[in-house]
């Protein structure tokens, strides 16, 4: 029982770094037919900043494209489009509260 929990265990990490090795194959040679490997998406981003009284002031940023990358995981040091669609509204909190 044992050993076929641990040649599970090694089997599912092992494809899982065969999908991401592939992934980023597939980014850095264009494949397939020469796809782009960069994209961009609109991001509005709004900043949250706790006051000493207590209160919570707003601001926000007017809305700005941001690269990503046309993949499944992040590369490059970029966050895959599809995530960035999702997430196009950002908060940043800038304070403990």
């Amino acid at each position: 029982m044992k050993r076929i929990l641990i040649i599970t265990v090694v089997s599912v990490l092992l494809a899982g770094a065969l999908v991401y090795v592939c992934d980023y194959a597939s980014l850095r040679f264009r494949i397939p037919n020469n796809r782009a490997q960069f994209g961009s998406v609109t991001v509005q981003r709004a900043w949250i900043i706790p006051m000493k009284d207590g209160k919570t002031q707003y601001s926000f940023d007017p809305p700005a494209p941001q690269e990503c990358v046309n993949a499944l995981f992040p590369h490059f040091g970029d966050v895959p489009c599809w995530y960035l669609r999702r997430h196009a509204k950002q908060q940043v909190n800038t304070g403990s509260q």
